[in-house]
């Protein structure tokens, strides 16, 4: 049996293997990093998602807690004209579920226009005749508020008025 002593001697590694795992290695951190940018850079996503949802949620029980006027009974809602309605003024002039109807409102105030430092954020309400159960479409109405969010994401928080 030949035994090879200069190869029993080596040892160590060679120029080429250590290149080679320089290069697995950049690669897997590579890899690595790039998910942990992706991670950081929408970490804050659930928190604008959050204050969408509570800002929405706000409306929509400012508008449900109305007065409610059943579309059945033959008396005419009156409602400020389109143009004179801001947020700011909605204290006053809005005290019936309709008169929300295409209220929106560019930056997110409170009941008085006061800023809630969320102005990067808009809504909107739509209210729509709907029957809900045993209750006729003019004795119910749908609430559907819009916000979007700074990251253009809408969120429609819906919510129902009824007479009853």
């Amino acid at each position: 049996m030949y035994i090879d002593l200069a190869r029993l001697k080596q040892a160590g590694i060679s120029l080429i293997e250590l290149i080679i795992f320089i290069v697995i290695i950049s690669v897997a951190l590579t890899g690595i990093l790039l998910v942990m940018n992706q991670v950081t850079a929408h970490s804050a996503d659930p928190l604008v998602h959050k204050q969408a949802i509570a800002a929405g949620e706000s409306l929509l029980e400012e508008v449900a807690l109305q007065d409610f006027i059943d579309r059945n009974d033959g008396v005419t809602t009156v409602c400020p004209p389109a143009s004179a309605v801001t947020a700011a003024n909605r204290a006053t002039d809005y005290h019936i579920v309709d008169c929300y109807n295409g209220f929106a409102m560019t930056g997110i105030t409170d009941l008085n226009g006061a800023a809630t430092g969320l102005a990067a954020y808009n809504a909107s309400v739509a209210i729509t005749a709907e029957a809900l159960g045993g209750i006729a479409a003019g004795s119910a109405v749908r609430i559907a508020v819009t916000v979007t969010d700074p990251q253009g994401n809408d969120i429609v928080i819906d919510g129902y008025r009824t007479k009853y």
